[in-house]
């Protein structure tokens, strides 16, 4: 099959006979994949615990112990004297870590209340703690079994269906052994169980509990001669500072707490120099290097430190295209579906755009002049493809022959060229002129040509078709329109909008059509084709949702802002403060909760990363390092009262900043030299 699933063309025959035609493409199903919004997954990338919320590991669905995309256990049973422990609590402890509660009544005349407890406690590690407690007044001996088993299936195939059966056992040392084609995996028991049966997966033990008493069983699943994880998001090796947010709204602190844990969780090393630090996409569909993904949210947290963005940065630099052709410079990334009115989209489009903003955003919050240095090239080969592949042409086209010109790559481009151009000025490299230019000519033509106007006032369209067709739709991708970058002295950069559109687009996004109350819709209500649980046709997604916010209050939007800040935190709230990819995009009413999608990453990079630009808009920090400088543009309506961030990181050095319940901001705490600008 071709690309798209149309049929190949067969060659002709030898003797120029005419061969018979292709039979119709069959329309291929896609995998549905299996629910995660009910799973506990903890995450400490590599490795992954996935659950439901009875604890036991059935080996159905996505459950098991993972290790670098592989299942290294599939099923972990528990059994007390014969029978399972009745399930009465789940919940996430950290990130990384899900305690399970159950318990047992052993004796049929002792009344209704359970007189053992069973505790597992599972880490995203491999190991699994199993503790009883008895909490009758006498003594007990208690049968303990484990049935254990895996099929070394890789996620993909898991989450398709195709893990196959269950590989058989041995006993190893003090637990079981499998061994596949792909791999090896043990567990190992401490203590060492009384009993190890392989044909049955079964490892048991004899355990004397006194009244009151407790006992422990630690079970630790492992790749065949590999050691435990080592998490990158641990203590000093964490490139993400370890801020704190307090005031009158106490969501506030719940809610960072958690993206912080996330974000650590969501950390990998790249191989090629594990130095450098970049965020996985998201768990447990996308636990590898999305490169829109990782620049973006690396962007949303340069007030933890410009650590993350210099690794991230690192990391895809290497991935550059070298070489001739047109597309020298690209930073390759995969297709994206972007809803039911426009072909997919190029993600690499977006990474390449992204490179050279996100390297003179850092440099703005304080990365090192020597290290901004080091990535100037690779940023510029991306600004070198930006102007090679328009060339001529004012707009950035589709890179598929035939593709539409689309509203948000138009905001990329124009945000990378200004940013580009203020970043070669600054190291005194050629170019800058020609892209302003360039910029001030898409400026131009942009208002005019990308503006549909309608009897409520107009709106930005989502697209152009190349015979010069307006797509109208109202979706969250114009929210780029207002995401303009932070240039010096604390301005940010022109938009594509003058002030009437601007004030027209946030006017729409602040309506009900694309306000759900719980966040930003990524399809207004009244297009065509909405559906609530649409991840590009009308559900919130969190990382489009903060750059409207942020988008809005840089504007002086702030009652729209405001809205949509308050709506994603109420969401918040509903999901525990662990805020997924997206979820649906449903009105929100009284004592109403938000409804979980499905297939959503939870944690998801950008989602956590959002959560930091929400609470930091609040503030309004606007850095200029190189100029030893910060400006403060809080939201002077204070939608969460008062509220202080401390621990943030502006030109290398601790930074803390209050808004009072008036909108003013005060520094705290801040890098010495560190002037407060106007």
């Amino acid at each position: 099959m071709g690309a798209g699933g149309a049929p190949e063309r067969a060659p002709a025959g030898a003797r120029g006979q005419v061969p018979p035609p292709a039979p119709p493409a069959i329309p291929r199903k896609p995998a549905e994949l299996p629910p995660a919004h009910t799973t506990l997954i903890c995450v400490a990338l590599p490795g992954l615990a996935i659950s439901t919320d009875q604890g036991q590991l059935t080996g159905q669905g996505l459950e098991g112990f993972y290790r670098a995309g592989r299942r290294m256990l599939s099923r972990c049973e528990v059994r007390v004297a014969g029978r399972e422990p009745l399930a009465v609590q789940a919940r996430m402890v950290t990130a990384d870590r899900a305690r399970f509660m159950g318990t047992l009544r052993m004796s049929a005349d002792a009344g209704p209340d359970p007189d053992v407890m069973v505790e597992r406690t599972r880490h995203a590690d491999g190991t699994e703690r199993i503790t009883l407690h008895n909490t009758a007044l006498r003594p007990m001996r208690l049968p303990v079994e484990v049935a254990l088993g895996t099929d070394l299936a890789e996620l993909g195939a898991v989450a398709s269906g195709r893990a196959g059966p269950e590989l058989p056992a041995s006993v190893h040392d003090s637990g079981l052994r499998w061994s596949g084609a792909t791999g090896q995996s043990t567990v190992t028991a401490h203590p060492p169980p009384a009993d190890a049966l392989a044909s049955a997966g079964l490892l048991r033990w004899e355990l004397e509990l006194p009244p009151g008493g407790t006992r422990s069983v630690e079970l630790r699943v492992r790749p065949d001669g590999a050691g435990p994880i080592r998490p990158v998001g641990r203590g000093a090796t964490s490139p993400i500072a370890q801020a704190r947010a307090a005031g009158d709204d106490p969501g506030a602190q719940a809610l960072l707490h958690t993206c912080l844990e996330d974000l650590e969780a969501l950390l990998l090393r790249d191989p090629a120099n594990p130095s450098d630090t970049h965020l996985a996409a998201g768990a447990p569909w996308r636990c590898g290097m999305a490169p829109a993904d990782a620049l973006a949210a690396a962007r949303m947290t340069l007030p933890l430190g410009t650590r993350l963005a210099v690794g991230t940065l690192r990391t895809l630099a290497r991935t550059q295209l070298a070489g001739p052709g047109a597309q020298f410079g690209l930073i390759p990334g995969p297709r994206r579906d972007v809803g039911p009115h426009l072909p997919p989209g190029c993600t690499g489009t977006e990474a390449t755009l992204l490179f050279p903003v996100l390297l003179a955003e850092a440099r703005r919050w304080g990365l090192p002049e020597q290290e901004t240095a080091e990535l100037l090239p690779a940023a510029e080969r991306c600004l070198q493809w930006l102007r090679t592949t328009t060339g001529d042409i004012t707009y950035l086209a589709d890179p598929r022959p035939g593709g539409p010109l689309r509203c948000e790559t138009q905001a990329h481009a124009h945000r990378a060229a200004l940013l580009g151009a203020d970043l070669l000025d600054a190291y005194a490299r050629p170019g800058g002129a020609e892209l302003r230019e360039w910029a001030r000519l898409l400026r131009h033509r942009f208002r005019a040509d990308f503006w549909a106007e309608d009897r409520g006032g107009g709106r930005p369209a989502a697209a152009r078709t190349p015979d010069g067709r307006l797509v109208p739709h109202l979706g969250a991708a114009a929210v780029h329109l207002l995401d303009t970058g932070l240039l010096g002295a604390g301005t940010h950069a022109p938009g594509l909008l003058d002030k009437v559109q601007t004030e027209q687009l946030a006017r729409l996004l602040g309506g009900p059509a694309m306000d759900s109350g719980w966040g930003l819709r990524s399809l207004g209500a009244k297009e065509s084709a909405y559906n609530p649980f649409g991840h590009r046709s009308g559900a919130v997604r969190v990382h489009e949702t903060a750059v409207a916010v942020a988008g809005l209050a840089a504007a002086g939007y702030e009652k729209e802002a405001s809205s949509l800040l308050r709506g994603v935190l109420a969401a918040a709230d509903g999901f525990g403060h662990r805020l997924p990819e997206m979820y649906a995009g449903e009105q929100r009413t009284a004592g109403g909760a938000p409804l979980p999608h499905p297939a959503a990453c939870r944690p998801a990079a950008t989602a956590a990363a959002a959560g930091v630009l929400l609470l930091t808009t609040l503030a309004g920090i606007r850095p200029d390092a190189p100029a030893g400088t910060v400006t403060l543009r809080p939201v002077c309506s204070a939608p969460l009262g008062e509220i202080g961030l401390t621990g943030l990181r502006v030109a290398g050095a601790p930074f803390a900043v209050r808004v009072s319940r008036l909108g003013l901001a005060m520094v705290e705490e801040a890098a010495d030299g560190l002037q407060l600008g106007v």
